[in-house]
């Protein structure tokens, strides 16, 4: 069971340790002190009171709660400068020395944020979004040194290089929780646990439309609930990860035991997301009581891998769902994602099962396609009613589709 962690009943306000609280001074030397405290007290509650905070990156500490009071705003400084020096992270699955998430923890446990204020990154097209047409010379640098087995500390690409640091990252950490804050203007990954256990995320909203601006992705993390969220993105709302290709295999940590309920979903990619990092595996996923709509949406369920990646896909359950509209498809399983099949690590996915969908409008009711060599396992939809699908579904190499109560376009499939 995951439990949210518990902190003493001490406050530091960080205006007490020198913020400002203008907007446009650097209060960064404020929030590092007023959690140094609270950690060197055995922990409490960091108060950010209402007001206009600017800062570089902030490091939270073992036992330490970051509360955003109503009205409060922390906008992070937009130089990437400012988050240095490297630390440990990762991009798109690849462990690496890399510029500082702007919220981040290592090694820590009982450690939150909470609260109704807001956290802001200030990005947009003048910055770090300007970065995506010179990301992929680095990154693609990045793969070699880790087919290599290059050791993670030589990995460094912060100063210099192009790729964006994720919003919000605990890193092996234990024992998180995030709850209440509003998100916007996120230079990458939105919410990203890395190597965790026992992470809450809740009553989250989540606002942010640039490239790769993922909502909430949780990477090789054990125990994750994300509930009572709401997401707008521009890329997948949800996606659960699990490492990329030869650095995904060499840790080999699954990313298991997630629920999701009482979550709805706006723009994105995908609702709720596995891939297409996913070579060290995901499994035991449990999605309720969702409320998706969006023209904006390209797919409810979706499931992206190919042979570079491999890993498994394994128990995923995703019931009593509501859809107004959808762009693409409801349900999608592509095992042709970016390489295809370019390699020798054929994916498994097996064993997903949607159970009491509704769903308005969309183009087809679902495109699957497997390998005929590696076709995709045990699918089945049961009471699973379309409304309006332009197109008629889709399944290629698919060893088990079972259809149970399915209609589409008032009429029954299967």
């Amino acid at each position: 069971m995951v439990r949210a962690p518990e902190f003493p009943d001490r406050d530091f306000p960080v205006t007490d340790f020198g913020a400002a609280a203008d907007g446009t001074t650097d209060d960064g030397a404020a929030f590092r002190a007023a959690v140094e405290a609270c950690h060197a007290a055995g922990g409490g509650h960091v108060i950010v009171p209402e007001g206009s905070y600017l800062t570089g990156p902030i490091r939270l500490l073992s036992g330490v709660d970051l509360h955003l009071r109503a009205g409060a705003v922390v906008r992070f400084r937009r130089e990437p400068e400012a988050y240095l020096p490297a630390v440990p992270t990762r991009w798109q699955g690849v462990e690496l020395m890399g510029y500082s998430p702007f919220v981040y923890a290592y090694d820590a446990r009982d450690i939150a944020i909470t609260g109704a204020g807001t956290l802001d990154g200030q990005a947009d097209d003048a910055h770090w979004w300007a970065w995506k047409p010179l990301e992929n010379a680095d990154f693609a640098l990045l793969e070699r040194m880790a087919d290599d087995d290059v050791p993670v500390a030589e990995r460094v690409f912060a100063e210099g290089y192009h790729l964006p640091p994720s919003f919000v990252q605990p890193y092996r950490c234990e024992n998180v929780l995030i709850q209440g804050v509003t998100l916007i203007n996120s230079p990458f990954w939105q919410i990203h646990p890395v190597l965790c256990r026992n992470v809450t995320v809740d009553g989250v909203t989540v606002r942010s439309h640039g490239h790769n601006n993922d909502g909430c992705n949780p990477e090789s993390c054990d125990g994750v609930v994300i509930e009572n969220c709401d997401f707008d993105t521009g890329d997948d709302c949800i996606a659960i990860k699990a490492g990329r290709n030869t650095d995904g295999r060499r840790l080999a940590v699954p990313c298991q035991h997630i629920v999701i309920e009482n979550c709805t979903f706006a723009d994105g990619h995908g609702g709720v997301t596995i891939g297409s990092e996913m070579s060290g595996g995901v499994q035991h996923v449990y999605a309720r009581n969702l409320r998706m709509d969006s023209p904006n949406l390209w797919s409810c369920a979706r499931f992206k891998t190919n042979s570079v990646r491999g890993g498994f896909i394994r128990d995923v359950h995703i019931e009593d769902v509501t859809v107004g509209r959808v762009a693409d498809q409801v349900l999608e399983i592509d095992f042709g994602y970016e390489e295809g099949d370019a390699g020798p690590h054929l994916p498994e996915v097996d064993g997903i099962h949607l159970r009491d969908w509704r769903v308005a409008s969309t183009d087809a009711p679902w495109r699957l396609a497997g390998y005929p060599q590696d076709p995709i396992g045990t699918v089945t939809l049961t009471r699973f009613t379309v409304d309006e699908a332009r197109s008629p579904g889709v399944a290629e190499q698919i060893a088990d589709l079972q259809l149970t109560d399915v209609r589409v376009n008032g009429k029954p499939i299967g």
